[in-house]
């Protein structure tokens, strides 16, 4: 695969998305290299020798960041369209009537989306798994040695995240696979999170503030510490959690934007608020991103929505006057006739696509809002909690809340997070997270479950060993 140089003028990591762009190419040919099996296969023999073979096998544990099962669209379907804010659209034949499945939590564990999450998400675990088992006999540099071992946790952590919340009860595999027959040890989401907490920890240790200009897209310190202050607060320990927020923001550098719409577009790609975003680049070659065609409706694609379409609650959630609302989703646009057609869809990542699913948004994973108000949800309710909020409704246009405001602290923390962080990946958690998921969408009309089945096919060939989650049985 060419390795394509981004045009002057436009703020891009050309280094990294052009590595990112080789390791594409790599992959392709063939699961032996991009599932690292066995060694006694192609390619792994010889590999992992050089700075540059672990620099190249790392920016393969970026590239499953794009799959099918993870950003490009599984981990949409489960932040948010698992939620009350995004539903599935009116197709619901053929594929798409397992997408609307997902949607009103009558899933089956044969779901193929489902089990692209898993497999895609799995991918990227076994591809740091065989970093992390090599890079100790590496003839590296100390800071080369430091650096892959601090990306390869946090991506390792960013997968077993969204594994853990999205599953519950999942194996946790932390050594390279060498057989098909290696064990499978399946644990509670709460193993997990004890295990990311220890990884998460050692990560910020090892990995810089910034890179060099042209790398803006790598792990960091902030990327590691805002997941690291996810799982504390999943975990209930505000304390941690506070300690750690307050070391992003004093130590980091990371701001708000003054402008909501400086966020999106391809122009404002890793601005200052931005903490950790998936890479993207347009232009054939593999690597552009999916979701203008997946989210207007009038896409030349699917010729309307393909499942991630804002309801009429998420609408409604918006504050008279919130600016963010004309930012983050419309309810009309006008057809290629002239007319004025009425649909809800979100307009975060909009843009004008190469091809086909091949756009140069990036998918913002954390930025700084997040880690505000995340502050103020491990504070909890405090003169300084609501400075913290009104931080970002500030930015918004919106007047100040604070105690006399009507409603009980959390929710309107939840609110304030709902239509901030809006179809960015963190609704559905932040209700599992906040204890309100079962009630807010039974309330909605459905019967919530809290896990996606496991998938059958790997409850198959497992013999036994992975046991299906209780609400699927």
């Amino acid at each position: 695969m060419l390795l394509a140089i981004k045009p002057v003028g436009i703020m891009r990591p050309i280094h990294f998305v052009a590595l990112l762009l080789l390791v594409g190419g790599l992959s392709a040919c063939g699961e032996d290299f991009t599932m690292l099996a066995p060694p006694s296969q192609k390619n792994a023999a010889d590999f992992y020798q050089t700075p540059e073979d672990f620099q190249q096998a790392i920016f393969g544990v970026y590239d499953a960041l794009q799959q099918r099962g993870t950003f490009n669209m599984g981990y949409w379907i489960a932040g948010e369209m698992r939620s009350d804010n995004t539903d599935a659209g009116d197709d619901v034949t053929g594929l798409a009537a397992q997408l609307a499945a997902l949607d009103t939590f009558d899933e089956l564990p044969t779901n193929d989306y489902a089990l692209a999450i898993w497999a895609d998400s799995y991918r990227g675990v076994a591809r740091a798994n065989v970093i992390l088992a090599r890079l100790p006999a590496a003839d590296l540099p100390a800071d080369l040695k430091a650096l892959y071992e601090g990306e390869a946790l946090f991506l390792r952590s960013l997968f077993y995240y969204y594994l853990a919340q999205i599953f519950c009860n999942i194996p946790l595999i932390l050594d390279e696979t060498t057989s098909p027959d290696q064990p499978v040890n399946q644990v509670p989401a709460s193993e997990v999170y004890a295990q990311l907490m220890q990884d998460l920890t050692r990560a910020e240790e090892l990995l810089p503030v910034r890179y060099p200009q042209g790398q803006e897209g790598r792990a960091t310190k902030g990327a590691a510490a805002t997941l690291l202050a996810k799982v504390y607060l999943i975990v209930g320990d505000r304390g941690r959690a506070a300690t750690v927020l307050r070391r992003i923001i004093d130590n980091y550098g990371y701001q708000l934007v003054p402008d909501y719409a400086d966020l999106w577009g391809p122009e404002n790609e890793n601005n200052p608020e931005s903490i950790f975003e998936v890479q993207y680049k347009a232009g054939g070659f593999g690597e552009g991103s999916p979701f203008v065609d997946q989210f207007v409706p009038w896409s030349t694609a699917t010729g309307g929505q393909t499942g991630n379409r804002p309801t009429l609650d998420m609408q409604q959630a918006y504050e008279e006057g919130d600016l963010r609302f004309m930012i983050s989703m419309d309810t009309s646009y006008v057809d290629a006739d002239g007319e004025t057609q009425q649909a809800r869809y979100i307009k975060k990542y909009i843009s004008q696509p190469f091809a086909l699913f091949d756009a140069e948004n990036n998918f913002i994973v954390f930025r700084y809002a997040d880690v505000l108000l995340m502050l103020a949800e491990a504070l909890g309710e405090s003169p300084e909690a609501y400075a913290l909020i009104n931080q970002v409704r500030q930015r918004a246009g919106l007047p100040p809340i604070g105690p006399d405001t009507p409603g009980t602290f959390e929710e309107k923390l939840l609110h304030e997070r709902r239509v901030e962080l809006a179809f960015e990946n963190h609704r559905w958690f932040d209700l599992l997270r906040f204890g309100r998921a079962m009630d807010v969408m039974q309330a909605k009309g459905f019967r919530p479950k809290q896990c996606f089945p496991i998938p059958q096919r790997e409850i198959d060939v497992s013999h036994g060993v992975l046991q299906q989650n209780p609400e699927h049985e």
